[in-house]
């Protein structure tokens, strides 16, 4: 039995991991799993994860988290008028099914795979973000509908599912491509984190339930205690996130941002 003395390290790590999501959450509009996910994966060994498990809880164990940092960061956004509630409930159903599909094939997917395929595709929004040529450049004039539609919603699930993320990344991206402000982009893309979350954290607890010797606190794939630790902390952190949001300029929030991308892509990809 680990003693309590050996529990420090990995709870102080745990809190400050949700420190850093919950500002995340509430700069970038995203639900913090590139801060989470990264942390789980060097803490969970420290907690008796298996490491033919790890990728697994780390991932069901940060989606989990990601279903409180958003309602957090949505209800801030929200306070500012930054959220548009019509592309949620619109794109809602689509994002759901998509991430009820990412969690059923998580099992058989390669995570070194998807994580280079992802990566790559980060180090692209970062462009985006980085070029005065692209970013200012609008795609169309309003949200797509139909099938397109469906595609990108169900695609932003099913992938944000797999990775234990939050989908802002991807939300932000599509929504500045259509003309909205960066502002109103990272205040709609926080609340669709939990639209993505809760799904995604049944579908983990519900493919782990037949796993033996997961971390004690354990509940199919999701770690409890850890959850609780980075929730903490996650909660009180990403208001300071959203009000850092509306006091930067536009066009130094799409610096930020891009330079966030490039340091999440690079991190992926070489520890994928």
């Amino acid at each position: 039995m680990t003693g309590n003395s050996e529990l420090l390290l990995p709870i102080a790590a745990l809190l400050a991991a949700g420190a850093g999501a919950g500002f995340a959450g509430g700069l970038f509009g995203i639900g913090g799993g590139f801060v989470v996910v990264p942390a789980l994966i060097l803490i969970l060994p420290l907690l008796g994860a298996s490491p033919d498990q790890l990728t697994h809880i780390a991932v069901g164990t940060s989606l989990a988290t990601i279903i409180f940092t958003s309602l957090r960061s949505v209800r801030s956004h929200a306070q500012r008028d930054s959220v548009d509630f019509d592309v949620l409930r619109s794109w809602g159903p689509w994002v759901v099914a998509g991430t009820v599909l990412g969690a059923a094939i998580a099992d058989v997917v390669s995570s070194a795979t998807l994580a280079l395929i992802f990566g790559i595709g980060v180090l692209g929004f970062a462009v985006h973000f980085l070029s005065p040529r692209i970013h200012d450049r609008q795609v169309l004039d309003r949200m797509p509908g139909g099938a397109a539609k469906v595609g990108l919603a169900g695609g932003l699930g099913l992938l944000s599912s797999l990775l234990g993320i939050g989908g802002g990344t991807i939300t932000t991206v599509v929504m500045t491509l259509c003309g909205t402000s960066i502002h109103r982009a990272i205040g709609t893309a926080s609340g669709m984190g939990a639209i993505i979350a809760v799904p995604g954290t049944i579908g983990f607890i519900l493919i782990g339930l037949s796993e033996s010797g997961l971390p004690p606190g354990s509940l199919g794939y999701v770690n409890w205690p850890a959850a609780l630790a980075i929730i903490v902390t996650s909660v009180l952190f990403a208001p300071l996130g959203v009000a850092a949001a509306h006091k930067l300029s536009a066009r130094l929030l799409r610096l930020v941002f891009g330079l966030y991308l490039i340091v999440v892509g690079v991190t992926i990809i070489t520890n994928g």
